[in-house]
């Protein structure tokens, strides 16, 4: 279930960004699209946390460590980025450029073990970073002019 997970949200990505992109377009800017999916989003995930029943211990939030908030300023980096972006890229280059970044990210926080268990980098994981950004390239041809 978590690999066909990962593959399913991997699709809605682009669609993400192409909803928000023409919510932006239809209203008042690409920031003001981003602020609204965070919104609905947060909605969702609230409705979606209290049907679990969470148990909540307002205490427990002090011991959490200053760091571990930042998640949503890069959740909200890459929303208002993409929407900003995938009209002036396109869904498949943004995509392609976000993964490759990722991965590259991904290879160098697994090696040196950024808050979870290291996993060294192999020469296997550096063929599959260079196969992904190959791909990214294949797809993006930055050597093209915009026009094709």
């Amino acid at each position: 279930m978590g690999l066909g997970l990962a593959f399913f949200i991997g699709i809605l990505l682009p669609l993400q960004a192409l909803i928000n992109a023409s919510l932006g377009r239809q209203t008042f800017g690409p920031l003001f699209a981003s602020l609204a999916s965070f919104t609905v989003g947060t909605l969702v995930l609230l409705v979606w946390w209290l049907a679990a029943r969470p148990v909540f211990v307002p205490a427990a939030l002090a011991k959490v460590p200053w760091w571990a908030w930042t998640g949503g300023v890069i959740g909200a980096l890459f929303v208002a980025s993409a929407t900003l972006l995938v009209p002036r890229l396109g869904a498949a280059a943004l995509i392609c450029l976000v993964v490759a970044g990722q991965l590259i990210g991904s290879v160098m926080l697994d090696h040196f073990g950024v808050l979870h268990a290291r996993q060294p980098v192999d020469a296997t994981r550096i063929a599959g970073l260079l196969l992904v950004v190959a791909g990214a390239l294949l797809v993006v041809r930055p050597w093209q002019s915009p026009a094709g």
